[in-house]
């Protein structure tokens, strides 16, 4: 593909500002909870089970309301969902900044308590975010270019998880005098640039539901659709048990103290490293997309991940561990990708929500359980000893998935109806 070809996407002025839209709130979403994971690391416990914790808080909520809002994605305009969800995310980031001001000090009573209350409601935000956005930019862009599309969205997504964490962790490293409080106070800024992006794409007329219809027959056409797909199930499935026991990012404020023996402004660009990884891969993808050998593709990067979190774990140089989580990014991407590519050509219209629903609580929500599974297992077998056996496991994965389903490894994107 061209240089020239690559950027044809960006010609849709409401794809540019979609893009725009995602990043900011990326941006935002990931410095809130980067500062929150250090605010309860550095400030309450140093507890690896209590990064976990953290994880586990957000997914329950996430994954008990992740059909409801699937089902709601399906009926009811999505732009207005975002922007209400935006809207919802910078209340709680105006709260998070009054509970770290001085000004407020009585909010202080309530401790981490308070901290992980905003990640339990943010969960339930998170749910209708999850399954608004890619049915929305499918609303966009014209089908011909979904896989662009799907590259550019996980570059903008990637960049914002980059320079979140990195802000976080210099916000709260080198300004003693306020900590949290300049890193909320960005975030609330972040959040109102969000808003005003999607604010500017106009509203798309919501597709036909299906006559005679239940409510329950609704909510569970996801699932369904989902399981009876052997191709998306697969896709799914090694996506969930990777990012489920690959979860070591969720212990890299743990590891970047007692392995390596560093501060929290050691930790943001540590921390950055798989999106840094991600984002090189992205352009690579935008020349050279993962088409033509997509089940390929998929097989070699998870699998890679796996291999990539094991050499992270045993590394006690500052660099070398940065190296190992930017290939981890970098092959994880690929997976994404090629996941949401195959969503985005498979998926009728008018149950996009719903399956995104699906797609949500078997990769959105396995993020935060594969934190409180990396937090439970270093409280169990030890810090580096859990993140080995989360990489050994995912290649299993890998091996087991492709065992199952053989011919998910001669799947091509251009044949896929």
């Amino acid at each position: 593909m061209s240089f020239y070809s690559s950027l044809q996407i960006l010609k849709h002025k409401e794809f540019r500002w979609f893009v725009l839209a995602r990043f900011f709130l990326t941006l935002a979403i990931q410095m809130q909870m980067s500062t929150i994971n250090l605010q309860i690391y550095y400030e309450y416990s140093k507890e690896e089970l209590i990064l976990g914790m953290i994880g586990l808080t957000e997914a329950l909520p996430f994954i008990a309301t992740s059909f409801f809002s699937g089902y709601l994605a399906d009926i009811i305009n999505r732009r207005k969902i975002l922007l209400l969800g935006c809207i919802a995310l910078l209340l709680g980031s105006m709260f998070l900044f009054a509970f770290s001001n001085e000004v407020f000090g009585f909010l202080k009573n309530f401790g981490m308590y308070a901290l992980f209350g905003v990640v339990f409601i943010f969960g339930i935000i998170r749910s209708f975010l999850a399954v608004s956005t890619h049915p929305f930019m499918s609303q966009i862009v014209p089908r011909e270019l979904y896989t662009q599309s799907a590259t550019w969205n996980s570059t903008a997504w990637h960049i914002g998880s980059i320079l979140g964490p990195v802000l976080a962790g210099l916000m709260y490293g080198y300004n003693h005098s306020f900590h949290a409080n300049w890193c909320y106070g960005t975030t609330c800024l972040l959040f109102v640039c969000a808003i005003i992006c999607f604010g500017l794409i106009k509203s798309k007329p919501m597709p036909k539901k299906a006559h005679g219809e239940s409510f329950i027959q609704s909510m569970t056409v996801g699932i369904k659709f989902v399981f009876g797909n052997k191709l998306i199930l697969s896709a799914l499935s090694l996506d969930l048990f990777a990012v489920l026991f690959g979860g070591a990012v969720a212990l890299v404020p743990a590891f970047t103290d007692k392995i390596l023996h560093l501060g929290p402004e050691a930790y943001g660009l540590l921390r950055t490293a798989p999106a840094i990884g991600a984002v090189l891969m992205a352009f690579y993808m935008t020349f050279y997309p993962p088409s033509k050998h997509a089940g390929l593709s998929l097989l070699i990067g998870v699998g890679a991940f796996g291999v990539f979190t094991v050499f992270f774990a045993i590394s006690t140089h500052y660099w070398l561990a940065f190296t190992m989580l930017l290939f981890t990014g970098a092959f994880d991407n690929i997976s994404v990708v090629v996941r949401h590519s195959i969503l985005q050509l498979s998926t009728p219209d008018s149950m996009r929500g719903r399956v995104a629903a699906v797609n949500s609580i078997f990769i959105g929500s396995s993020n935060e359980i594969g934190a409180f599974e990396s937090g439970l297992a270093a409280k169990l077998l030890g810090l580096v000893p859990s993140m080995v056996f989360g990489g050994v496991m995912t290649i299993l994965i890998v091996l087991g998935v492709h065992k199952l389903n053989p011919d998910l490894k001669k799947l091509d994107l251009n044949t896929l109806e």
